[in-house]
């Protein structure tokens, strides 16, 4: 099988990557049809394009890819994710986001690969009372949020899409490597605590990831560490893992954040996994678990 990873010089494609490699166990969907490492399948043979390789908004650069690949399934997990910097720049985040995903699906048809593409929890308006399952209606409020979700309606039907959220890992930059470095100077840190979301980590999601892709499991799938957390909440877990005060951290609301976002947030990221849940799919483990195996990659200082 040989399977062609966009985006792979980004904290998601790196471990997709290594996980398709057989370089790292497949975590999280031990109760698909194939299970253990990758590795023990019949060869995967991984292409990884980053952006350098692979210009997912070039048309012609994409069909070529993909015809001198001829792979059997593309992982698309290209996307242009500076959520504040899409506010600003609208033609870029469609045209990467929405547009390149058009291009990969035009591609794909032409050589008959299965196609998965990496969505996310922004395609909701944050609204809701309850945790979002895979068939509500999607209302996105800000232009990143728009762009993956026209991205979604770019796929043809049989593919996969993953939807994610608040993903962190030992590369690139996350949320986890920022706390650090933030708790590296003195005085508090201030984390908003009316924002819940389901904290996910690459080394688990990149196994399931894996998984749904070569096996060719069709339609929306949640995809997230177990648990939920405030940002407050989450940013205490990782001061107390990596040796840290805790108490440093302050809560705040979104209106109190100074300077505001640029790109709304939705309030509530909660992502259900409905879907895996009732196929008999085991999710991936609890976030303060995945937490506690990420720490090790990075310095008391947040430096790798």
């Amino acid at each position: 099988m040989r399977v062609l990873v966009t985006g792979a010089g980004g904290q998601l494609g790196r471990d997709v990557t290594d996980a398709l490699s057989g370089v790292v166990p497949v975590g999280g969907l031990e109760g698909a049809p194939s299970t253990g490492r990758l590795g023990l399948r019949p060869p995967v043979d991984v292409v990884a394009a980053d952006h350098a390789r692979l210009d997912v908004s070039d048309r012609t650069a994409v069909a070529a890819a993909v015809d001198h690949v001829r792979p059997d399934v593309v992982i698309h997990a290209a996307a242009w994710t500076a959520v504040d910097d899409c506010e600003a720049d609208s033609d870029r985040a469609f045209a990467t986001n929405a547009l390149g995903t058009r291009h990969l699906v035009e591609a794909a048809r032409r050589c008959g690969a299965h196609l998965l593409y990496i969505s996310t929890d922004y395609v909701f308006d944050g609204t809701s009372s309850r945790p979002y399952v895979e068939w509500d209606r999607p209302h996105p409020q800000s232009v990143y949020g728009r762009s993956k979700w026209g991205g979604e309606q770019e796929l043809d039907p049989g593919a996969t899409i993953v939807r994610t959220s608040w993903v962190n890992g030992a590369h690139g930059t996350n949320m986890v490597g920022t706390i650090l470095r933030l708790a590296a100077a003195p005085g508090p840190l201030r984390f908003v605590d009316d924002q819940h979301g389901c904290p996910t980590f690459t080394a688990d999601l990149a196994g399931a990831v894996a998984v749904l892709a070569t096996e060719r499991l069709p339609g929306v799938f949640h995809v997230t560490n177990q648990g939920v957390a405030s940002w407050y909440e989450f940013a205490a877990a990782v001061l107390s893992g990596a040796g840290h005060d805790p108490s440093r951290v302050e809560p705040i609301t979104t209106a109190e954040l100074d300077p505001p976002r640029p790109a709304p947030r939705p309030a509530n990221s909660v992502l259900d996994n409905a879907a895996l849940r009732l196929a008999g799919l085991a999710l991936l483990p609890d976030w303060h678990d995945a937490l506690g195996r990420l720490l090790p990659a990075f310095s008391v200082t947040g430096a790798r």
